[in-house]
């Protein structure tokens, strides 16, 4: 193996026989898809409970569009913070290990939520969300590499995209789950926020239920991966998640390989995956407060709530879809046809009223289904074993989800949710942007 002499010179090192890739290649069992494909839906459905937090959260402390997307900005910072440690991490102790420690810090977030529901403070809450999301980044740094190596490179983009699938399941089961435990108990506005603070802890308490569930069903998929990882350790075959013996001290790479981002596809993925998880997080985030609006359907909480699932549904039903198209379609021509059709939808309901606007902007998640997955995997091309390192970069930007969604309240605040749909428009121009790129230009940017 040759390792480049610029990835040698730096002290925070992990040695190249612990990267799990090449093990991958070799043993992609079949046993282990269904694990890792249950994951995509894991994550999926505790992270769309934003989308229901952010109006209970604006009704019980009476914030503004821009205070309350400190929700999105808390959690989607964790990305931040963690996705270099996490590709760091991940390369060490391999894909499986990885994934147990994602699993367990995303229980003791959700376990979070009760001592700050008793605190009834909105700032407890942004606590125990970015411990969530921290057990979430762990978890996309380690699962979509791994889903994407599981099988043939010719159709890792296909591949990825049926995982994703499943992680649009979680996102369209989440919404009603949302709708029931958290946006049940508020009133037809859902805008008034308690007067008493007694009001307010009372209502702040109904929101450990939903959080506890999910803590009881990570810490059992977090033991499912246990007992998966110890019999593998008693066969042949259990390099798809261990870190081998060292080669050798010679042999070694950077934790934080930030030198890919002198690779063109790598610097532009990283750009791409910070706009769309950025209009993906704002416009779920925004929806159930544009659904409720007199300017679109004047729905009740829990009904707009419910509703919201349509956009997830949407990304679901695209990602199957696409999974099967792409198959003769290549993917960079198809993410552009997307993205030109989530700005056009997105245009469409910020001119208009009622139940266009309403519908137009539940559509855009049919455009969104294929996005994040066909980004992922064509920034990722071509790396080799420094997949993980890749893969904390592109999670790093995730970020995204913190940034456009504060800029998207501002304006929501400083004009109308109406005219705030036009920033993550400018996100979808840019995506399309890289899918023409990626289709006519990629010789330049490998």
């Amino acid at each position: 193996m040759v390792v480049d002499r610029d990835l040698i010179q730096n002290k925070t090192t992990v040695t190249v026989s612990t990267l799990p890739v090449s093990s991958l290649q070799r043993d992609a069992s079949g046993r282990l898809k269904p694990y890792v494909i249950g994951l995509f839906f894991v994550w999926g459905f505790a992270t769309v409970l934003m989308d229901s937090l952010v109006p209970r959260f604006k009704a019980l402390f009476a914030l503004s569009y821009a205070e309350v997307m400190l929700t999105q900005f808390s959690f989607f910072l964790a990305y931040f913070c963690f996705s270099l440690p996490a590709g760091a991490l991940v390369a060490r102790v391999g894909f499986v290990r990885g994934i147990v420690i994602g699993l367990a810090t995303m229980t003791a977030g959700c376990l979070l939520f009760i001592p700050a529901s008793s605190a009834a403070i909105y700032p407890f809450f942004l606590v125990a969300l970015f411990v969530l999301a921290a057990g979430i980044t762990v978890l996309q740094v380690a699962a979509n590499p791994l889903i994407a190596v599981l099988g043939p490179r010719q159709t890792s983009h296909s591949r990825l995209n049926l995982a994703q699938a499943f992680n649009s399941l979680g996102t369209f089961v989440g919404p009603y789950f949302g709708a029931w435990l958290i946006l049940g108990s508020m009133g037809a506005s859902g805008t008034s926020a308690p007067a008493h603070p007694a009001a307010r802890a009372a209502q702040a308490h109904t929101l450990e239920l939903p959080f506890l569930y999910i803590a009881v069903v990570l810490a059992i998929a977090c033991a499912v991966f246990v007992a998966f990882w110890n019999v593998r350790l008693q066969t042949r075959s259990a390099a798809a998640g261990r870190a081998a013996t060292p080669a050798g001290r010679d042999a070694r790479v950077r934790m934080l390989d930030l030198s890919l981002l002198r690779r063109g596809r790598t610097r532009l993925g990283v750009l791409t995956i910070f706009m769309y998880v950025g209009a993906e997080v704002y416009i779920g985030s925004l929806l159930t407060n544009y659904l409720m609006s007199q300017h679109t359907l004047g729905l009740a909480a829990a009904s707009a709530g419910r509703l919201v699932s349509l956009y997830w549904g949407g990304a679901m039903l695209g990602r199957l879809v696409g999974s099967a198209l792409m198959r003769r379609i290549p993917a960079s021509a198809l993410l552009t046809a997307c993205a030109i059709g989530a700005a056009v939808l997105a245009s469409v309901s910020a001119v208009s009223s009622g139940s266009i606007a309403a519908y137009t902007a539940l559509a855009i998640g049919l455009c969104n289904s294929i996005m994040f997955p066909t980004i992922f995997s064509l920034s990722i091309e071509g790396l080799g074993e420094r997949v993980p390192q890749g893969s904390s970069l592109l999670c790093l930007a995730i970020v995204g989800g913190a940034i456009i969604p504060l800029i998207g309240g501002k304006v929501a605040d400083l004009a109308s949710p109406s005219v705030s749909l036009f920033v993550p428009v400018v996100s979808y121009v840019w995506i399309a942007v890289f899918g023409l790129i990626c289709r006519f230009s990629a010789t330049a940017i490998d």
